[in-house]
């Protein structure tokens, strides 16, 4: 289609990062992501005193020194990976892409008003979470819902609302670890670590665990069941109990059930970010290591990678058929 009479374009929505690390920088981002009702349920007039009183003075400091640590000379890792992905993706399918943020910027009204300016009047609003979660995937339909309320005119939207069960993807999951592999050996365990999120969420009816076992399961068949694989959860945040079993206390296990070489991946992030670089490739590493597990190896997120873009053309286009 020639690109003058293209109507179609493609909103990349990821969940944010702070613009710099800086306690400044990671206060505001934090305020705007830690305030919304999808990810803290807490009553708004009990949550909003705790969290400018003592969790943001709090953590705000501490995240911005883990930030320091992993940023990149171009910016924020999750960033930068976001915007090697727009750009692979936009010539791959010759659709105009545009990156939106949940939380900071650039934002989902920035992308939205691009994709406007390029012509785009029918728009596929893509999340970049494979296991659907309300905390995630249904934030983003809530901010493009609050963006266009007040608009006269609204673009034809459509919305992919998960893809953990898609075979390309369980594929590029599979290259990504076989190249692991072919470079590293094989470890005694491949851990898959997905985000947590309370668990109440689950008991309310959000599918995020079912969708993340069943992204294990895919992968272990495309991997062929050669080594054990176990699922575990990460980065929770809070005392409510959230989705076990928890990837630290399982790792500091393992090293005393006799598995001293191990793989993590976390097939939740659709790029690397601070819970992957620093969370999982650092203090994770620390914890195996000092349990007395002897490797560890992090697995990057799908990133740019091939067969990760190719995953994401051949859903944009299933998606936009017809349209």
């Amino acid at each position: 289609m020639d690109k003058k009479e293209q109507k179609i374009g493609v909103l990349l929505a990821n969940l944010g990062t702070p613009d710099a690390p800086t306690v400044k920088a990671v206060k505001s981002f934090l305020n705007d992501f830690l305030y919304d009702p999808r990810v803290v349920d807490m009553i708004r007039w009990l949550w909003y005193p705790l969290l400018h009183g003592i969790i943001l003075p709090i953590r705000a400091p501490r995240i911005a020194k883990l930030y320091q640590n992993i940023w990149m000379e171009e910016g924020s890792p999750l960033m930068v990976h976001s915007c090697r992905q727009q750009l692979a993706l936009e010539e791959a399918t010759n659709l105009p892409i545009a990156i939106g943020m949940t939380y900071g910027q650039p934002s989902l009204t920035s992308a939205l008003d691009k994709l406007k300016s390029r012509g785009c009047n029918k728009i596929l609003i893509f999340p970049l979470y494979p296991q659907y979660s309300g905390m995630t995937t249904a934030a983003v339909f809530d901010k493009i819902a609050q963006i266009v309320k007040l608009h006269p005119v609204l673009p034809e939207f459509r919305f992919i609302n998960h893809y953990h069960d898609e075979a390309l993807y369980a594929k590029a999951l599979m290259i990504s670890v076989r190249e692991h592999w072919d470079r590293n050996g094989k470890p005694d365990m491949l851990v898959c670590s997905y985000h947590g999120i309370p668990e109440n969420f689950v008991d309310n009816g959000d599918p995020y665990r079912t969708h993340c076992l069943s992204t294990t399961d895919k992968l272990v068949a495309c991997l062929g069941d050669i080594i054990p694989l176990k699922t575990t959860f990460q980065s929770r945040f809070g005392r409510k109990k959230w989705l076990q079993p928890y990837t630290n206390k399982t790792l500091e296990q393992l090293p005393n059930d006799g598995i001293k070489k191990i793989d993590v991946i976390s097939p939740s992030f659709s790029v690397d970010c601070l819970e992957t670089l620093e969370e999982i490739s650092e203090q994770y590493r620390e914890l195996f290591l000092g349990a007395g597990g002897e490797e560890f190896n992090y697995i990057p997120c799908l990133n740019d990678g091939l067969a990760h873009i190719e995953m994401m053309k051949q859903l944009v286009i299933r998606h936009v058929h017809n349209w």
